[in-house]
């Protein structure tokens, strides 16, 4: 016996194109596009725009660093630093930094720290690529490594500390594990290695609440933690930035994401923002009450066989999300609405079963349309985006991938 996919109630607060179950509006992007030989993506430019817009409004005059991952095309993330408000990119590779910034974006601060020797290298050989790129650390043997390929090349590397901003209570810590820079005097004592060490500069710091910033809040105790945290933050950003400034002034100091902006940008200790999902607005991101935005990626997948009058098979559409595993990470059947999976098969390798009310008005070769549960990952299954703007290809542009670049 199969059962079909649980659809979660409407968020309170969302708009109608946030509510997940909710059905598509008629006049979507989908009158565009009505065969496909395969699986294409594609982008509304009118809720695209209309999303860098709404992430401004939360900002209120906060800038926004674009987090490159979320976006994964040059042409995206150059359309919206174009946009006042905007200003650098996040990004998440150095590898990838570099290329940005070979082709003329500039201020590009690589959120993790990076092992990559080469990368680095190249970054400190080159004086105009070391003004441009700033590097994250939260370990001395981050710093050890820059320093030793700055040193060999005369350059000095700019460097910014990444700072835990998990919720803390007792011994219980809620967030995300990757930095151990946890307290004032943890970010004191890098800040203070940098500040005498030659070969790099201390530039910047980052304080992202991933457990406010990530997290769907159409539950209450989610929105308990998310409060708690706030009040927790505020007091500890800070402390960890005069710890950081007892050894050198700030360039920048990051905070947020796309679902936190409003509150962040509250805390005087911030100086900057960062955003990029709720540029396509993925599924992972229904469920966050008022953000304000709208879906705007998709891919669709041609049906290739029909089995049963109320079932549908479209081909490939596996890509699943990172993450925790679960039925969270799949592509989400919008259009037609009424698609569910098959609980045994889920979305397939080269054929993805459905099935619903919806199928019995399909044929073979038209089209079902998915949002992704992440919003750049999608890009990495796909060498170009279709740009829709009221209801007509407007444009195609090559993702990260179309234009042969790789970055994790």
């Amino acid at each position: 016996m199969t059962r079909a996919r649980r659809v979660r109630p409407a968020a309170p607060g969302a708009p109608p194109g946030n509510r997940p179950g909710a059905p598509p509006p008629p006049d979507g992007p989908w009158r565009a596009l009505r065969t496909a030989g395969g699986p294409i993506a594609v982008v509304d430019l009118d809720a695209f725009d209309a999303n860098a817009e709404g992430l401004l409004r939360r900002a209120a005059g906060t800038p926004i660093r674009v987090a490159s991952k979320s976006v994964r095309s040059r042409a995206l993330i150059s359309r919206v630093l174009q946009m006042e408000g905007y200003a650098g990119v996040l990004g998440y590779s150095v590898r990838e930094a570099v290329w940005l910034a070979e082709h003329g974006i500039r201020d590009v601060v690589v959120a993790y720290p990076s092992v990559d020797r080469d990368a680095i290298a190249a970054v400190a050989s080159s004086p105009a690529l070391a003004e441009q790129i700033c590097f994250m650390v939260d370990l001395p043997e981050h710093v050890r490594l820059l320093v030793d390929l700055a040193v060999l090349a005369g350059a000095r590397l700019r460097v910014a500390i990444d700072a835990d901003c998990s919720l803390r209570l007792g011994p219980l810590s809620v967030g995300v594990h990757r930095s151990k820079v946890r307290t004032p005097e943890d970010a004191g004592r890098l800040a203070g290695l940098i500040a005498r060490t030659p070969g790099v500069r201390l530039c910047g710091l980052m304080l992202y609440e991933a457990q406010v910033a990530g997290v769907p809040d159409d539950r209450r105790g989610i929105r308990l933690v998310k409060r708690l945290s706030n009040d927790q933050l505020s007091r500890r950003r800070r402390e960890i930035r005069a710890a950081v400034e007892g050894h050198g002034s700030l360039e920048l100091v990051n905070g947020g994401g796309t679902g936190s902006l409003h509150t962040t940008r509250l805390d005087p200790a911030v100086t900057e923002l960062a955003a990029g999902s709720g540029l396509f607005m993925p599924a992972s991101f229904d469920g966050f009450a008022d953000l304000g935005t709208r879906p705007a990626a998709w891919f669709a997948s041609p049906v290739t066989r029909k089995p049963a009058d109320d079932v549908v098979v479209t081909f490939s559409g596996g890509y699943h999300a990172s993450g925790a595993p679960g039925r969270s990470r799949l592509p989400v059947p919008t259009y037609p609405a009424g698609l569910s999976y098959f609980a045994q098969e889920g979305a397939g390798e080269v054929q993805t079963p459905l099935r619903g009310a919806a199928a019995r008005r399909l044929n073979v070769g038209d089209l079902v349309w998915f949002r992704h549960a992440k919003a750049g990952e999608m890009c990495e299954r796909f060498t170009e985006l279709l740009l829709v703007r009221g209801g007509q290809v407007v444009e195609r542009v090559p993702t990260y991938r179309g234009e042969g670049q790789s970055f994790g």
